[in-house]
Formats: C-alpha cells, sequence, structure tokens
C-alpha cells in the first residue's frame, strides 16, 4: 500500500481537485480513484470553514472513504461543528457558542448548511464518524499533535478512537478529562508560562500560554519550545521546562508522524526526522502539500512532496 496523506483543506475544492489530479487520480462512477488500486489517501482533517465549497470538499472525502480509496481523522474544526451544531443535554444550550466570534469562523460552512437544516445534520453525523488519529503500521497521522498520554485517555473511553454521543457532550465539559486529551490531538498543546511571565501576539493581546513545538523531543526552555510568539527570545522566560511537558515530547525513537492544523508558510521543512506539519495555508493563498509514503521507506523525506498551488 501507497499512502498519499494531505492536510487541512478548508472548502478549496479547487485545491483538492488539483492535488488529486496531480497525483494521478481521477473521478470515476462518483469517486477519485488513483489507476493504481494500492495507493490512498489519509487525509488529515481541516475540511470545512475558510474557503467557498465546504459542501464539495466533504463530498470528495466522504465518497472516497466509503469506497475504501481514502481514511481520514477529525480535526479541531470539525470538532468545533460538532459542538456548535449539538445542544447540551441538560440546559439546551449549543456546546459551542453561537457569538459573533464563532459565528464569523463558522461562515463558509453555514452559507451552504443552514443551522438546523438535514444537510448540516447530515454533515454533522459524517464527522462523527471520524476518528481521532490513525496508526497504522509505518505510521501514524492526527490533525494537531500526537500525544501518547492524551490518545491512552481517548482509548480508554471511546471505541476506535470515534466520538460517542456521550463522548461529545464529555469533550465540551472543561472537567472532563476527554476535553483536555481531545483538544490536545485537535488542536496541540497549550501551557501556561511560569508565574509573572507573559508575551504579547500579533493582535495586540497580552497572553500568558503558549502553544508548544511537541515535536521538538531536544527542547529544554520556554525559547525552546514555544511557537507563534513574535519576539520569542525577548518576551519568553530563560527558565527550563517542567519535567512534565518536556516528558510529553515526541521522541525520536517513534514511528513517523504527519500532522495539519499549524498554518506554515514559506518553503516546507521538517519538524523533526520522523514529524512532518503539511499544512501550508492552503485555506487562504498557500499551496495544497501532499506527501507520499512508500511502504518500508523509513524516514521522512522531502523529495516525496507533491504542492498544488493554483494560479
Amino acid at each position: 500500500m501507497t499512502w498519499d496523506i494531505i492536510p487541512d483543506i478548508h472548502g478549496q475544492a479547487d485545491k483538492l481537485t488539483g492535488l488529486l489530479t496531480k497525483l494521478g487520480y481521477a473521478e470515476r462512477r462518483g469517486v477519485w480513484r488513483h489507476s493504481n488500486p494500492s495507493r490512498t489517501i489519509i487525509y488529515l482533517g481541516g475540511f470545512i470553514d475558510r474557503g467557498p465549497e465546504n459542501a464539495k470538499v466533504i463530498r470528495i472525502v466522504r465518497s472516497m472513504i466509503d469506497a475504501g480509496t481514502a481514511q481520514a481523522v477529525l480535526g479541531n474544526h470539525e470538532l468545533n461543528a460538532i459542538h456548535f451544531h449539538t445542544r447540551h443535554y441538560k440546559t439546551g444550550q449549543p456546546l459551542r457558542a453561537h457569538s459573533a466570534k464563532n459565528l464569523k469562523q463558522h461562515a463558509s460552512f453555514l452559507t451552504e448548511h443552514a443551522i438546523g437544516s438535514e444537510t448540516a445534520r447530515d454533515a454533522i453525523s459524517w464527522m462523527q464518524t471520524l476518528p481521532l488519529f490513525l496508526e497504522l503500521e509505518e505510521f501514524r497521522a492526527v490533525h494537531a499533535c500526537w500525544s501518547d498520554a492524551s490518545i491512552q485517555t481517548v482509548s480508554e473511553v471511546l471505541l476506535d478512537g470515534r466520538l460517542s454521543e456521550d463522548a461529545i457532550q464529555w469533550s465540551a465539559d472543561t472537567h472532563h478529562s476527554l476535553h483536555r486529551a481531545i483538544e490536545t490531538l485537535t488542536k496541540g498543546p497549550e501551557e501556561p508560562l511560569p508565574e509573572g511571565c507573559w508575551f504579547t501576539d500579533t493582535s495586540g493581546h497580552e497572553r500568558n500560554e503558549v502553544r508548544l513545538a511537541w515535536w521538538k523531543e531536544n527542547a529544554r526552555t520556554w525559547k525552546d519550545i514555544a511557537i507563534s510568539v513574535p519576539d520569542a527570545e525577548n518576551q519568553l522566560p530563560n527558565a527550563n521546562l517542567p519535567p512534565s511537558i518536556s516528558a510529553e515530547t515526541y521522541l525520536a525513537s517513534s514511528e513517523p508522524v504527519f500532522f495539519g492544523h499549524y498554518w506554515m508558510q514559506g518553503e516546507v521543512v521538517m519538524q523533526a526526522p520522523n514529524a512532518l506539519c503539511l499544512d501550508y495555508s492552503a485555506r487562504l493563498d498557500g499551496p495544497l502539500v501532499s506527501y507520499q509514503m512508500e511502504p518500508g521507506s523509513g524516514l521522512l523525506s522531502l523529495k516525496n512532496l507533491t504542492v498544488c498551488k493554483l494560479d
């Protein structure tokens, strides 16, 4: 089996069909397939919001999964959508508030899937079938972060890493162990800085929590591991990381892992010899990037990338 791994599409159907065509897939009998039956897609989530054709992206991905030509994991936008369109079993309120901010983020999906419509219910029901992670013989796939501790928590509660109706409620409950685990897998880990420390983000807001580059096994300080900090050298402390954070970084001895989510820009780079982020901002004007994983190929190589950017 040869796998083509594709990250966040975010409603950019033209980029998806362009990439599939470039990889040698074609639509036959309503399903995108490769002429080589051993080729299959692994989608890393992030199918909706931002771009204009959410429904078409879902239709392509869903039909491929149904036909056995693709597998996929759940991303944070799908999780947010599930919460947005699901009500709390006691209060009747949406699990994700219908605030102005959330409505804006979800606007392109809502244009095609109105709140309460049959099309919305059908799309959300399908999203609930997607697992939170995939562990194949040769590699791993997750939307934002491979965390052994989070995966163990999820695996103890969920069958095949898929959300049950109860788990949807639990995942929105900040007091439930599933909440933090699922947030980590789909959105990446964040940790508070030492007391009294903070930084100013690109929007001018002061923050005391940082996103972590969990793939950096050798990170020793906050400056080493923090990402999305505009001026890490001057805004972050020199203090060593707590052992609890160091223990959760991805080991060099672990299987290769692919993920998306982080909205990278510029040239594609390796995060580690066995960790590769493929999200290069296809949601906006960036390319849709894929990786071809051959059986027995061992270490990752940038030579296996395919990049599709429409003019």
